[in-house]
């Protein structure tokens, strides 16, 4: 599966999630992403990410994911092919992981808000973002569904459509990767 996804700066985060709210009931989450590579940086070398990430619910409920995604299939949206499953035991897979050979390369703490919403029959994730260390206070929204490679086109402009009707434009849209605005703040500290 493809998941197709596009990510914009957000200018008016008050408005946005208004209008999220017209649509679906949010979830205010905190993602504990760490990226892992080998010391060579093969992965990245090929535009593919391994992520472990846990994600902790306002009722301090939390659940992990390992996710690898391998390289962008469109260019113009950086949508890649997904694989991921859930873990039971966070600490287990970050030793297997590491046990294979991969070392974490960076981790970051995101503060999410995330929208269930079905749009022309698909059902999208809408995630407004903000990256605690990055300092700037920018917010960021994402659109993601799943979809299958012939259907990545189609699956693309439904994300467009929702994006367009929450009042953001193609000029919003960014391929900024959290992970570069968070080694560029590191390195500037």
């Amino acid at each position: 599966m493809i998941e197709a996804e596009l990510k914009a700066r957000v200018q008016d985060r008050a408005a946005l999630l208004a209008q999220l709210e017209t649509l679906a009931k949010g979830r205010s989450e905190v993602y504990r992403d760490t990226y892992y590579d080998t010391a060579a940086g093969e992965l990245a070398g090929r535009d593919a990410e391994l992520r472990v990430r846990t994600v902790e619910g306002a009722s301090g409920t939390a659940r992990t994911v390992l996710t690898y995604k391998s390289a962008a299939v469109d260019a113009a949206s950086g949508s890649k092919p997904e694989h991921e499953t859930r873990v039971e035991d966070a600490a287990a897979v970050h030793a297997v992981v590491q046990g294979l050979g991969y070392r974490p390369v960076i981790a970051f703490t995101k503060h999410c808000k995330n929208y269930h919403v079905v749009v022309r029959g698909r059902r999208m994730l809408a995630t407004v973002v903000q990256v605690p260390e990055i300092g700037d206070g920018a917010t960021f929204i994402e659109v993601e569904t799943m979809t299958e490679d012939e259907g990545l086109d189609d699956a693309l402009a439904d994300v467009r459509e929702l994006l367009a009707d929450l009042g953001i434009g193609d000029a919003d849209l960014t391929r900024e990767l959290y992970t570069d605005a968070v080694r560029a703040h590191r390195d500037a500290g």
